[in-house]
């Protein structure tokens, strides 16, 4: 996807190719407690792992900061914000990887993998601000109500944009029907 974006902006398709396969290289897996903090900081860690990388690949050291930069800057909670074409197509791409069928596919198998439900009743405190209480399950429902549904309007592009607007009726359909289910609706 970073690279069908990319060839559509006229972008450096080397920058965006490197930064689209190191980007989720160093601590990019669901883990529950402890173990989740390494996610919480994976761009860094994998930015710093793809600088070893493309340096012993002999790489120009301009060029590698462009990488790290659309790596530093491809979460959707990143600090650092995507400033180059390049960063913007690689954030693009990966949200674009949470919306539709595949990414009700991704959050639903985080969710198993973490230890939590694919669908949890959201508390009344958490639907209103996104805080869980306490011993709340963040279930794959609670995921699409956190992230995923916010997703498409934080797109850079225009390309990403067009790209995302099937893949939100899929995932928005899916979580709706998910709930009506739940609560014994439909």
């Amino acid at each position: 996807m970073a690279l069908r974006l990319g060839r559509a902006l006229d972008a450096d398709l080397e920058i965006l190719q490197a930064a689209a396969l190191l980007h989720d290289a160093a601590g990019a897996v669901p883990m529950i407690g402890a173990e989740a903090e390494g996610r919480a900081t994976h761009e860094q860690a994998s930015a710093a792992f793809a600088r070893t990388v493309l340096e012993e690949g002999g790489w120009e050291a301009a060029r590698i900061e462009a990488v790290t930069h659309c790596i530093r800057a491809h979460r959707y909670r990143s600090a650092e914000a995507p400033e180059t074409l390049e960063a913007k197509i690689l954030y693009d791409a990966d949200k674009l990887d949470v919306l539709g069928a595949f990414g009700i596919a991704r959050t639903i198998g985080y969710a198993v993998q973490a230890g939590q439900p694919i669908y949890a009743k959201p508390s009344a405190q958490f639907e209103a601000t996104g805080e869980a209480i306490e011993g709340e399950p963040h279930s794959a429902y609670h995921e699409y109500l956190f992230k995923l549904r916010h997703v498409a309007g934080r797109l850079h592009t225009q390309e990403a944009r067009t790209v995302a607007e099937s893949r939100v009726a899929l995932l928005d359909g899916f979580f709706h029907g998910l709930d009506r289910e739940a609560r014994g609706e439909g």
